[in-house]
């Protein structure tokens, strides 16, 4: 059977779930209350191992002349937090609800972030980036090959893409849906379709074919007791990929 052909990313339904509680971005104990615990460690990881690959030596700017590029960007968690690092920020997500919430939110903490309402692949602009990031995005987009090749394209030779998200296990069903979802209600329900999930073999082929090398992968895990997360090297439900672009 002939593949499809793919024009665009965009999952109208994900999109329409995303939009319809767009105004509780910026909620610690909102719907997005996990992502607001995750937040401190997704900072943490990218900051660390850009300075590791750029072999920057300012700690009070550890970012600053990196330009990067956050896809899904939603509210702008990721990218005010990257802006304050110094960095050049450009967040896109297909979501206008999205984008203006996140506009308005930086409007306010006086940050020059550029925000565009795209998907990578409708992306009209000539930049290229340091660093691409996909944080907890692939998840929820059609055809995650399209959606890689056209990612890849805005990064620069030697450019870091951060990929983070749910492995296919039987573990991440039970934790990610049942549990996240309908047990503590941490999530809305339908926020995941496991279907959707990428394994950590999956993912680096797919970064192979569009010329980018596998640097480590970690696995990212909940301490119940603490209320956090932590870098560990458990993979078999959430993870971060980081690839460099040959």
């Amino acid at each position: 059977m002939p593949k499809k052909n793919i024009s665009n990313t965009i999952n109208k339904k994900e999109i329409e779930k995303f939009s319809k509680i767009a105004s509780e971005w910026w909620d610690p104990e909102g719907k997005f209350k996990p992502l607001h615990k995750f937040n401190p460690t997704r900072i943490k990881y990218i900051k660390d191992n850009s300075i590791e690959h750029f072999r920057v030596k300012s700690k009070v700017m550890p970012l600053k002349n990196l330009k990067i590029l956050d896809i899904g960007c939603g509210g702008g968690l990721l990218c005010e937090p990257m802006s304050k690092l110094g960095a050049k920020v450009t967040g896109i997500d297909a979501s206008e609800k999205n984008i203006n919430v996140a506009k308005v939110h930086s409007k306010k903490k006086k940050l020059d972030i550029n925000y565009i309402c795209s998907s990578p692949e409708n992306l009209n602009i000539k930049d290229k980036f340091d660093i691409v990031l996909n944080m907890e995005i692939i998840e929820h987009v059609d055809d995650i090959d399209f959606f890689m090749l056209n990612c890849s394209k805005f990064l620069k030779k030697n450019g870091l893409m951060y990929v983070a998200t749910l492995n296919k296990t039987l573990k991440s069903y039970l934790f990610a849906i049942v549990g996240a979802e309908y047990v503590l209600r941490w999530l809305p329900i339908g926020t995941h379709d496991w279907n959707k999930f990428v394994k950590p073999s999956e993912l680096i082929n797919c970064a192979k074919s569009n010329s980018m090398k596998v640097k480590k992968i970690d696995g990212v895990v909940f301490n119940p007791i603490y209320q956090t997360w932590n870098i560990n090297t458990d993979k078999s439900v959430n993870y971060i990929a980081l690839f460099k672009k040959d």
